[in-house]
């Protein structure tokens, strides 16, 4: 009898083991296993500059809520491909530095241009960065600010290839899986006013096309701990408009999904949210609480059963000419270069020095499109630009439905990205905010077949 009992015992510790303990991998699967290295740096600027975001602002930053960050994750699959993800906390980066960045990493990994993806958060709560915006603050700000401008770009640029370095540095072995959850606070600015939102959200009666979708990428080390979470949100990070060095909302979720799982590192891309907001906004409280809604949804998917990725990975990448719907003549601009409104005149006297030794304006732009597939299972296209809901509920519509995520504001942010519709429709997003990004006129109506094409070129076999 003692000795039937003391088998029993050990037979249910043992059940107890296997049951709470993860599988260990067979060996051929140990062998075809993702590669995953980490790093990151503060990249909170040490003196007060110039913030980016709203032309309403008349003074530098004068106190700070949050840090800012750069965050770097290397993929190596299975036969040894790799790809670099890197998210930063800032409104947006110049094809300047990510060529600049590109150029290096060639030099000293190998590594070619579709192999990294530069996402930003579009914080509107961060620093100014040499040529974006460049008629919005670069070209209006007193020279001390342009030259904190150009110090804190150089330095972002070489931070951002310190911990890419440290990355590839730590390529540990890895589990990766993916889902999509929910998250319901971004609103579309262009069809509800924002006094009415919280009527309107009450009574259901919110307008306009949304992306509530928050993909998740989770990877795991060989006990299943988590080491980092990636994840995405269609919506402009405009919830506070401070004087205070912020991430926003975006911020706010990873700094909540860090604390709620140790030594993982949270990573934030920015969708297809150009003409959605977060609403109602305004107040730190907002932003923090959108921010944990974000993260709850995060964590609500980190729960619940996820689709493993299969340790192969393709990368491919591709400058689009993007064509404008007419540029404007010399005599347009020289007039314009007198104008009272001063952002106005900054944009025409930007396009007269692009005109200098008597050279046209180019009729085109590139515009960089970018796709990785992730096992059999993810396709994460990776677009430059503001780019409105619309590409992001056209190419799931047309690929691979929730295992398409598209990006926005990333590697190139030079301008909003707006579809055919808000083209025709016109409006901020449609043509006004050209004037802030320093470019000639609107894209022609033909610009979203162009893009849409080439993504679905690149996602395909």
């Amino acid at each position: 009898m003692f000795l039937r009992y003391r088998f029993l015992v050990l037979w249910v510790a043992c059940l107890g083991f296997f049951i709470l303990s993860p599988p260990a991998l067979p060996a051929a699967a140990a062998e075809a296993e993702w590669k995953v290295g980490l790093a990151r740096a503060n990249i909170t600027p040490e003196q007060f500059m110039w913030m980016a975001g709203y032309a309403s602002r008349d003074r530098p930053a004068d106190g700070k809520l949050t840090d800012l960050w750069a965050k770097a994750m290397v993929l190596q699959d299975a036969g040894g491909e790799r790809a670099v993800l890197v998210t930063l906390d800032v409104i947006g980066i110049s094809r300047e530095m990510s060529t600049a960045i590109a150029d290096v990493l060639k030099q000293r990994h190998g590594l070619e241009r579709r192999q990294l993806a530069l996402c930003t958060s579009h914080t509107h709560s961060g620093p100014v960065l040499y040529r974006n915006l460049s008629p919005l603050h670069e070209l209006v700000v007193d020279p001390q600010q342009r030259e904190r401008i150009e110090a804190y770009t150089t330095t972002l640029q070489n931070k951002i290839l310190q911990i890419i370095d440290a990355a590839l540095a730590d390529l540990q072995p890895a589990a990766l899986s993916w889902a999509n959850g929910t998250a319901a606070f971004a609103v579309n600015r262009r069809n509800n006013p924002a006094d009415q939102v919280p009527q309107l959200r009450t009574e259901g009666k919110l307008r306009g096309p949304v992306d509530h979708d928050v993909p998740v990428l989770a990877v795991r080390d060989a006990s299943g701990t988590l080491r980092s979470v990636v994840f995405g949100y269609a919506c402009h990070a405009t919830t506070l408009a401070l004087f205070q060095w912020c991430g926003d909302y975006p911020g706010y979720a990873q700094i909540e999904l860090e604390k709620a799982h140790p030594d993982c590192q949270a990573m934030f891309w920015a969708g297809c949210g150009a003409d959605q907001n977060p609403l109602p906004r305004r107040t730190v409280e907002l932003a923090m609480d959108y921010g944990r809604q974000l993260a709850a949804a995060v964590d609500q998917v980190l729960s619940d059963p996820m689709q493993p990725v299969a340790a192969t990975l393709a990368s491919r990448f591709r400058d689009v000419d993007l064509p404008f719907a007419g540029l404007p003549t010399r005599e347009q601009i020289e007039a314009a270069a007198q104008s009272a409104n001063r952002y106005e005149a900054a944009r025409a006297k930007l396009l007269l020095s692009q005109m200098a030794d008597d050279r046209p304006l180019s009729p085109t732009y590139p515009f960089p499109v970018q796709v990785w597939r992730l096992g059999d299972d993810v396709q994460f296209i990776v677009l430059g630009g503001e780019v409105v809901v619309d590409f992001a509920l056209r190419l799931k519509a047309e690929l691979c439905g929730p295992r398409t995520w598209v990006a926005g504001y990333a590697n190139d942010v030079m301008a909003y990205i707006a579809s055919r519709r808000v083209l025709q429709e016109g409006g901020y997003e449609g043509a006004g905010a050209m004037v802030y990004y320093g470019l000639p006129a609107a894209w022609a109506p033909e610009s979203e077949d162009l893009i849409v094409e080439e993504a679905k070129r690149q996602a395909g076999p």
